[in-house]
């Protein structure tokens, strides 16, 4: 059983005792579960101020890429997070969109030429280099070329940090976070060295050759390079000064976060949207209805206001988050004591909270038959009738992904590329029901989805 399942059964038993919230051991660390729905909206946003960590553990004398926008806290995660909303705003978004149709082009042809249904199509090791392709343009304006070189080292990379055979790796995540002031005594690092070295010196040399050459292109490299003093470009400095500029070290861990977040997530994303499309063939065909309707408006090219109007792929994409939750909780950290409203309950400064994202989506007093596939349930007249908080895949407040109008433009230009020109259908190689791996915390098909790709 995964780590999500296992919180999903516990939540559900919480649950039915009649429970708002609860209490459990990881190791020695105390943990808070917010089940109630208006306190986790109280946690998340209205009373953010007091849970605006997320207790995550980050080693940065040893570890410069732990040190980025999603573990970091206090002072400087609000600093960061100001300086770099402005790179995801619509209309950055939509002056980056050009690149991503770029990469969606070059999706298309790659499926075209390698269509192998006799042996299956791998859909997550296609979309996996899609979105390497795009993370590479958009955030480090570099090309990985994923659909040429099999050895591309973003994606060797990408593939050794989300290896859920590292026993390793699951072993330092535990300690660390369990222990997190011994961890740093010992130099305990979550980034394997070689892949920390490398990026480092892919933003370091990147940066260096812009700065020389007087090179600007408009992506999220620019906009850190703009965040660093020139002077201090290829040093390390730890100045802690509010206002401060940009070190290398601290851009290279937002490129490094960026290319997690952008590659594995959205990837996961398309590939269970896919399967589903794959099992639902009405649903499929409705979604590519709804392509060439909105297409023929836009002189059949995909461009960022065409996908603006995808509505019911946007349900697909949202009752696929729903189902396969990117992430099954989110953490905050207790600044001070805080009384819970209207209860004798505090919860103390220093205490872990967590919000069990998976447990929420799969609650059926929520999303009656939760497994079941079901796109209107993301109806505008069926949201309105939930709480705003039932579905959260993102998190929400103040520290929701920064990312997530990306990560949506993305996965959209991704479905909409392959849509249009192909038919998807199970392959045999694909276990249906399908099964989730009981490793890691990013869900993915136990034995990997395989596809037929039939082109229309």
């Amino acid at each position: 059983m995964s780590a999500g399942e296992d919180m999903t059964r516990l939540c559900k038993k919480a649950k039915s005792n009649g429970w708002k919230y609860f209490g459990m051991y990881s190791m020695v660390q105390i943990n808070f579960v917010a089940l109630d729905l208006d306190l986790v909206k109280l946690i998340m946003t209205k009373d953010f101020h007091n849970f605006a960590d997320r207790g995550l553990y980050t080693n940065e004398k040893d570890d410069p890429l732990s040190a980025h926008l999603f573990s970091i806290g206090g002072t400087k995660w609000r600093l960061l997070r100001t300086k770099l909303s402005p790179t995801f705003t619509s209309g950055k978004m939509k002056s980056m969109f050009s690149t991503l149709a770029d990469c969606g082009a070059v999706l298309e042809k790659y499926i075209a030429a390698s269509i192998d249904n006799d042996e299956g199509n791998d859909i997550k090791e296609i979309v996996a280099k899609f979105s390497t392709d795009v993370i590479g343009s958009c955030a480090f304006g570099l090309k990985f070329n994923s659909f040429t070189d099999p050895d591309s080292p973003f994606r060797v990379h990408g593939k050794k940090i989300f290896d859920r055979r590292s026993k390793i790796q699951i072993a330092k995540f535990v300690l660390s976070n369990a222990f997190p002031n011994f961890a740093r005594a010992i130099h305990i690092t979550s980034t394997p060295k070689d892949t920390s070295d490398f990026f480092r010196k892919v933003v370091k040399d990147t940066i260096t050759y812009r700065q020389k050459n007087n090179v600007t292109r408009n992506d999220f490299l620019q906009l850190l390079l703009e965040l660093m003093d020139k002077k201090d470009a290829v040093k390390n400095g730890n100045n802690e000064a509010e206002g401060r500029n940009l070190t290398m070290d601290e851009a290279a861990a937002q490129c490094f976060v960026f290319f997690l977040a952008g590659f594995e997530t959205s990837s996961t994303t398309m590939t269970f949207a896919l399967y589903e499309l794959a099992v639902h063939q009405d649903v499929q065909e409705k979604v590519r209805k709804e392509i060439e309707t909105v297409l023929t408006k836009h002189d059949n090219q995909i461009t960022y206001d065409s996908l603006s109007e995808l509505k019911y792929m946007k349900q697909v994409i949202d009752e696929t988050l729903r189902i396969y939750t990117a992430l099954p909780f989110v953490t905050r950290q207790a600044a001070e004591d805080y009384k819970i409203p209207g209860e004798d309950v505090v919860i103390e400064k220093g205490t872990r909270v967590m919000i069990p994202i998976q447990a929420i989506h799969m609650d059926e007093d929520i999303y009656p038959e939760p497994r079941k596939f079901d796109p209107d349930r993301f109806s505008e007249e069926n949201k309105a009738g939930r709480h705003q908080y039932a579905h959260i895949p993102f998190g929400e407040g103040p520290r929701i992904c920064i990312g997530e109008r990306f990560g949506v433009m993305q996965t959209k230009v991704g479905l909409t590329t392959i849509l249009r020109k192909f038919r998807v259908t199970l392959h045999k190689k694909t276990k249906h029901p399908l099964k989730l791996s009981t490793n890691g915390f990013i869900p993915a098909a136990d034995g990997g989805v395989w596809l037929n790709l039939e082109k229309l």
